[in-house]
């Protein structure tokens, strides 16, 4: 049905129902806008809940990682924050798609619903301007007839009348054909401009305004098409994020089913095992002697006989369910701790310090292979330029081997101490260095832990040192070895050139754009590759001119 053809005379109920319906689009977005908000709110509501759980960055993370059930808890916050940024992208996309759009049709409508009902309303302004024309040449009409009758009848009775004279009377005549004449015209007027407005009015009524309602009909229902489709498109946006939201789900549900409580059982006895041995029985006694326990070296009792403390410096040891109140981090060599305890902080100090070690030499390797190619090419930069810094790292790399070494004793010493246990596997001489002696003086000090039952003697420790390292001026066979003769370097790869490179100074090797070259030495951070022609041609080029290929095993080593 057509609104041009059925509703041609209801333009102001149109009007009506046209702003209704824009008011409902500024609604329908004003709602939509509104369920945004909730979602950024709601969003940010989860990722404060969830960053206010995170663990806090401290040693108690550390030791809460190790159970699995904090590490669940852990992987369902931060699922729970990727669930967050769903709701997230939700908002987003309500903005973008629905919003966004809505907000630009809703201008487009005014504009053409303003447009259409303006030229209705000239359309009707023009048509009663015509009726009132029309009215204007009718009632003009109507006078003119009047005025002829009078004009008629005022001749027919001068005409009648003996005593008026024969001029008075052509006047009266000629006054009344003037006015015919006049009604003549205006019928003709009239006549005219009715058929005129007539057909304005058919065109008016059976075209016009049904084009503007038409037009009118069109964007409305386009209108309400949009609407759909924005109502369809806010469902759409929430199903676009199941799947990730589901995968979040699983998430949580594979984290709580990787819940292990025997292995968190078995986590506690590691974190906790002090390494004693119960106490033996107590022997009986005459009334008249001491009691003593029998003790074992592992004893929870002190097994050092024989041997004073100094009053007001220690204590008996604790039994396992006193308390201890000490506070703060203990003593550097871990003596406030069991021996079990007090092995894997060693072990793991140590470790920390290896990797501390290897990292200063590979910076020293990567240094001293800079100072070569400086040597061999001035004109890339000064040889000395680079001591400082390898001065630097050298005195880093004796500290750290000093530290190695305390620890190492103090490991040792724990480990004699606990006969479950073998110390060969436990130490580690890689980085033992010219610095024993050292180690032993400064190490060989009183370590009594406060509880003065987990420490040996001064003398002991460093004789346990001198073991470690019986010979503290030569370096390790690892060493020795890597500074024999040099003899070809196996193939690790091979490698384009990208760019030609002349090669001219000493130690590099010129190349030509797009040939092929076997890698023998990969750049160790200078900038420069190792490469070889043939058997007699080798050298370095920039390993930015250069594009290369590692073999699988030589990535793997």
């Amino acid at each position: 049905m057509s609104w041009g053809s059925e509703l041609w005379d209801q333009f102001d109920n149109l009007e009506k129902h046209t702003q209704w319906g824009i008011e409902f689009v500024e609604k329908y977005t004003k709602f939509v806008k509104e369920r945004s908000e909730i979602e950024i709110s709601y969003a940010k509501q989860i990722r404060n809940l969830s960053k206010k759980y995170q663990p806090k960055k401290n040693s108690r993370e550390d030791e809460e990682s190790k159970y699995t059930f904090c590490r669940a808890f852990l992987s369902t916050l931060n699922e729970l924050n990727d669930y967050a940024g769903q709701h997230e992208v939700i908002a987003e996309n309500l903005t973008s798609q629905i919003i966004a759009d809505l907000s630009r049709h809703l201008q487009e409508l005014k504009a053409e619903r303003k447009s259409h009902f303006h030229d209705g309303r000239k359309a009707q302004q023009h048509i009663e301007s015509s009726w009132k024309q029309l009215e204007t040449c009718k009632r003009k009409f109507e006078r003119d007839c009047k005025e002829a009758d009078r004009a008629q009848q005022y001749f027919e009775k001068m005409d009648a009348d003996i005593n008026v004279t024969k001029a008075d009377v052509e006047k009266a005549r000629q006054q009344a054909q003037m006015r015919h004449q006049m009604a003549a015209d205006s019928k003709g007027d009239y006549s005219s401009y009715l058929q005129k407005f007539n057909q304005e009015q058919n065109e008016h009524y059976y075209t016009v305004i049904p084009n503007i309602f038409q037009k009118l009909q069109d964007m409305e229902e386009k209108r309400i098409e949009r609407i759909g489709v924005c109502m369809k498109t806010f469902a759409d946006v929430d199903r676009q994020v199941l799947p990730i939201v589901g995968k979040c789900l699983d998430g949580m549900t594979k984290a709580s089913e990787s819940i292990e409580p025997k292995a968190d059982s078995k986590q506690v006895v590691e974190s906790y095992k002090s390494g004693f041995e119960p106490p033996g029985d107590v022997e009986f006694q005459d009334y008249g002697q001491a009691m003593k326990r029998t003790v074992s070296e592992t004893s929870l009792s002190d097994s050092r006989e024989g041997k004073e403390r100094p009053t007001g410096k220690t204590k008996g040891k604790l039994w396992p369910f006193i308390k201890n109140k000490s506070k703060g981090s203990g003593p550097e060599d871990f003596s406030h701790l069991p021996p079990e305890q007090r092995r894997k902080k060693l072990q793991g100090k140590i470790d920390e310090l290896n990797k501390d070690i290897q990292k200063e030499m590979d910076q020293r390797d990567a240094l001293t292979k800079m100072k070569d190619v400086y040597v061999k090419n001035p004109q890339m930069g000064d040889p000395a330029s680079v001591d400082p810094r390898l001065s630097e790292i050298g005195q880093n790399i004796e500290k750290l081997q000093f530290e190695v070494q305390k620890f190492e004793g103090w490991l040792a010493e724990v480990e004699e101490r606990m006969p479950s246990k073998s110390d060969s596997h436990r130490r580690s001489g890689i980085y033992e260095t010219q610095n024993s002696t050292a180690v032993s003086n400064n190490c060989a000090q009183d370590r009594e832990s406060p509880d003065g039952s987990y420490t040996e003697e001064q003398n002991s420790e460093t004789q346990v040192k001198a073991n470690l390292n019986p010979n503290p001026t030569s370096s390790t066979p690892e060493f020795d070895d890597e500074f024999d003769d040099e003899e070809t370097l196996p193939t690790i790869g091979t490698c384009k050139a990208l760019y030609p490179f002349d090669g001219k100074n000493e130690g590099t090797i010129s190349v030509a754009e797009g040939e092929l070259l076997y890698v023998i030495e990969e750049d160790k951070g200078d900038g420069w590759t190792r490469v070889r022609r043939n058997e007699d041609e080798e050298g370095y080029v920039p390993t930015s001119y250069v594009e290369v290929i590692l073999e699988t095993n030589a990535k793997d080593s």
